[in-house]
């Protein structure tokens, strides 16, 4: 049995990399008693793994890990024996079980929700320029690879986005094969005013993961090329994906 498990990660925590993010669960699933199976072979370790590494200093709302147990008991029961073995920080939001064949987390995230609460606020000159900067169909942006610098146009990898007068709400193409994150768009935005952008001025923190919805045509690297392309609603929560256990 699958089960998929989310969790939020906040305060001091958010300093934690995502290596040692991977073993506290690997130590407080040990200690809340959840009957996880294991690899064979000589060295066996727990069936676990997590949909996308977040960065450290970024709060989140919404991260997810997926386990494989031989039995479960209720979702309620494990969500509250997990919290119980949980530090300052960290919470366990919900237990679901994926249906039988279902894919892993990682394997199918599409985008990610994220939040920026600006400490100073956003003042109405900036709201207006961030819409006028949104509203454009080409950001070329010279983003470093592992091996050279590559001209990437990051407009139809936005998806989605709001602003107010302290916060800046951004949903962003994340995974394996396209990965925006919110600190580039911030800066490529920045620049285009003429400032530069003060990642100690703003707190990040990811709110929620999608996959694509069952009913959508997964767009090709053509159509994530083209601005208008996506649409905001193509997308399912991991945690939709699964079931509560009653």
């Amino acid at each position: 049995m699958k089960l998929r498990i989310k969790f939020a990660k906040s305060g001091c925590m958010k300093f934690i990399g995502h290596l040692d993010i991977m073993r506290y669960f690997q130590k407080a699933i040990r200690r809340a008693g959840i009957d996880i199976a294991y690899s064979e072979g000589f060295s066996p370790h727990q069936i676990m793994s997590f949909a996308a590494p977040l960065g450290v200093g970024l709060e989140s709302e919404g991260e997810y890990l997926d386990i494989q147990v031989h039995s479960a008991l209720s979702s309620r029961q494990m969500v509250e024996a997990l919290n119980q073995v949980m530090t300052d920080g960290m919470k366990v939001c919900s237990v679901r079980r994926l249906p039988e064949g279902g894919k892993n987390a990682m394997s199918i995230v599409a985008a990610a929700e994220y939040r920026l609460h600006f400490f100073e606020g956003c003042s109405p000159e900036i709201q207006q320029a961030f819409r006028e900067f949104m509203a454009q169909e080409e950001l070329p942006v010279l983003k470093k690879t592992k091996k050279s610098e590559i001209l990437l146009n990051i407009r139809p990898l936005i998806y989605d986005f709001q602003i107010n007068d302290k916060e800046v709400f951004l949903k962003l193409a994340t995974g394996s094969v396209h990965n925006l994150k919110p600190e580039l768009v911030m800066e490529t935005f920045f620049a285009r005013t003429g400032e530069m952008w003060n990642s100690f001025a703003c707190q990040i923190c990811r709110m929620e993961l999608y996959a694509w919805r069952a009913d959508v045509k997964e767009p090709t690297d053509a159509d994530l090329s083209k601005y208008g392309q996506v649409q905001a609603d193509s997308f399912i929560s991991l945690e939709e994906l699964g079931d509560s256990i009653e």
